[in-house]
């Protein structure tokens, strides 16, 4: 007997801040701070099925970016967030974000972390639900402007889960910024980097060999590499896998395309997030759904799937607890 969606507890380890603002909270920002919306707010926030390129698709996280410029904001999102999580079922989430990018109006980075914590905090009070913090260096921003984000993160470790380099692979090498993971390596801040989702599989071994990740943000294009594939699997690199996301932004052809299925087959550590719960407009109630309808998961693939994620997790504690046996 398959054991019942409801009951399996999730994880999620790929979870965007600014593409996971509530619409009507964006809205509601918007109006409080004299923000002009020109079309209805989920036009502007809920990408659509198909955008083309990972470039289209994030042109929909600019208006909750803008309205994300004060502490009370960050700390109201992250606190929704933490609900939101709870409704879905999930135990432990992630949450990342770039701090760099909150300061139009003078807010530091070390502010814009310490609101996010304090929201994630508020959270956790109120549904049970744990929570990790991981901060963003950004591709196309400079080495140093990165060093400045690890520095960031070093210096509130005691809220700060982990550390990521995001952005379009295609246009920017992870190189310049093997600095910024150095000095989070050399703290034992662990490390996940965006790679194989707008590039192919050489944007993988670089996040692997030059900057030390230890998970794979999307990494939808490994499959065309054996040796690829025997490294994650072998060092046990966990895939951050966001199925509705990757369709969205064209990292892969189509659902019914999603090389998650063969990959959690084959015995890599394949583990499924939203990535943007509001421009992909989903949940992982919704990923789950669509992956059973387009590749015929079951509740014994969500198992394997979250357990991958349980022991990925940047949380020691959350590792220790995630086992879950199907019935």
């Amino acid at each position: 007997m398959s054991t019942p969606i409801a009951r399996i507890p999730r994880y999620e380890l790929h979870c965007h801040l600014d593409g996971s603002v509530r619409p009507d909270t964006v809205a509601d920002l918007a109006r409080r701070q004299g923000v002009a919306l020109d079309r209805p707010i989920r036009d502007l926030v809920v990408a659509p099925a198909h955008c083309g390129s990972l470039t289209a698709f994030l042109t929909y996280i600019d208006l909750p970016l803008q309205v994300l410029q004060t502490p009370d904001a960050l700390t109201r999102t992250a606190r929704e967030l933490v609900e939101d999580w709870k409704a879905d079922g999930v135990v432990y989430g992630e949450v990342r974000f770039a701090p760099q990018l909150h300061g139009r109006h003078g807010m530091t980075p070390d502010e814009a972390v310490q609101a996010v914590a304090e929201g994630l905090a508020q959270g956790r009070a109120v549904t049970g639900v744990g929570t990790g913090l991981l901060l963003c260096c950004l591709r196309h921003q400079s080495p140093d402007e990165s060093l400045a984000v690890a520095e960031t993160a070093l210096r509130r470790r005691n809220v700060v889960t982990g550390l990521d380099l995001a952005g379009d692979e295609t246009l920017y090498s992870a190189q310049p910024h093997r600095a910024a993971f150095d000095l989070a390596h050399s703290a034992g801040l662990p490390c996940t980097v965006h790679a194989g989702e707008a590039a192919g599989p050489e944007s993988m071994w670089e996040a692997i060999d030059v900057l030390g990740a230890r998970r794979i943000g999307h990494g939808v294009r490994c499959t065309s590499d054996t040796a690829l594939l025997n490294r994650l699997r072998t060092d046990k690199i966990a895939l951050e896998m966001c199925p509705t996301s990757n369709a969205q932004t064209g990292a892969v052809p189509s659902l019914t395309e999603h090389p998650a299925t063969q990959l959690l087959a084959d015995g890599l550590p394949v583990t499924i997030s939203t990535d943007t719960r509001t421009t992909s407009a989903t949940t992982l109630q919704r990923e789950f759904d669509a992956l059973r309808q387009a590749t015929g998961w079951t509740s014994r693939h969500e198992v394997l799937a979250q357990e991958n994620a349980a022991q990925a997790s940047f949380d020691p504690g959350t590792r220790s607890r995630g086992r879950t046996t199907a019935t």
